[in-house]
């Protein structure tokens, strides 16, 4: 037998997705080269990897052992490459990361100084909704999270890293036909899900403030939220950091509303009783060293 470990790589990474698309999009190769090298790494063995039924592509018994055999020695040559580096006085190893989705719109200015300084480190980062975030927090399964609300059940230590604040907006088109004072009363509001921090404030506010709601969209990430207002599907409160392009360029206002902004801030947070390896550790001191540098120059 003759597979590389490339090949290791793309089969561990069907089967985790079931599907040779996704893979592809995840390995940033097309779906042509995919499906070739799944052909080749195939033709190795008398026994069936996968087969489609229907549409759908299914990892067979034998393919879920040579899985968990690949995971295992794409896990130790990874070692190799840390323990070379390490050897030769470099930092390196894996910093892991769970963030609210509108992090993304934060996290990668804090990290960019960071990873350009150290090569070896590799960065696995996680862009869901809170309750996710607090959830791979709580099993361990990262070394730090970025949130917006720090959840009171959990031990943990943390780092301000900035302001959050979220404003009522409405796309500039329908603003147009229509008062801000009337918008709780019979226009469309859009949301984000369940579990998510954005959702939470916004409900929050609307129920400390006693008002009406006309009919509500619920919608899964930020950007889907924004592009509706901006369609003028309706409105929604939303983190400024989120839409400051659409505002420069028009699509989108914010509507002065009384009690508005609501404003919590960015932390940085790991568990207290977690001991941080040499890499987040390293990460930690970065934070602590450059956030305000990084925020002046970027916020």
């Amino acid at each position: 037998m003759q597979y590389t470990l490339h090949q290791l790589k793309i089969f561990l990474k069907i089967v985790q997705l079931k599907s040779v698309t996704k893979a592809s999009e995840e390995l940033f190769l097309t779906q042509p080269a995919v499906s070739i090298q799944l052909k080749k790494f195939q033709d190795q063995f008398s026994v069936p990897l996968t087969e489609i039924v229907g549409r759908q592509l299914y990892v067979t018994d034998f393919g879920e052992e040579i899985a968990k055999a690949a995971e295992k020695i794409l896990s130790e040559v990874e070692a190799i490459n840390y323990k070379t580096m390490i050897y030769q006085n470099q930092l390196a190893g894996r910093l892991k990361l769970s963030i609210a989705s509108t992090g993304k719109y934060v996290m990668p200015y804090f990290l960019s100084g960071f990873m350009r300084q150290h090569k070896g480190v590799d960065l696995l980062m996680d862009v869901t909704n809170k309750s996710q975030v607090v959830k791979s927090l709580e099993k361990n399964e990262v070394d730090f999270s970025l949130m917006s609300v720090v959840p009171d059940q959990l031990a943990t230590d943390g780092v301000q890293l900035l302001q959050n604040e979220l404003y009522l907006i409405g796309s500039s088109k329908a603003l147009k036909e229509k008062s801000g004072e009337h918008i709780f009363e019979d226009s469309s509001l859009i949301y984000r899900e369940e579990g998510s921090a954005t959702r939470a404030a916004m409900e929050g506010f609307i129920k400390s403030k006693n008002l009406p709601t006309h009919k509500k969209l619920e919608l899964t990430s930020n950007e889907a939220v924004k592009q509706a207002v901006i369609a003028g599907l309706g409105y929604s409160i939303m983190p400024l950091i989120g839409i400051k392009n659409e505002l420069k360029n028009g699509e989108l206002e914010i509507i002065p509303f009384e009690g508005l902004p609501i404003i919590s801030n960015w932390n940085l947070v790991w568990l207290s009783a977690k001991k941080l390896s040499p890499v987040a550790t390293a990460f930690l001191e970065y934070i602590e060293k450059e956030k305000d540098s990084i925020v002046a120059d970027n916020f």
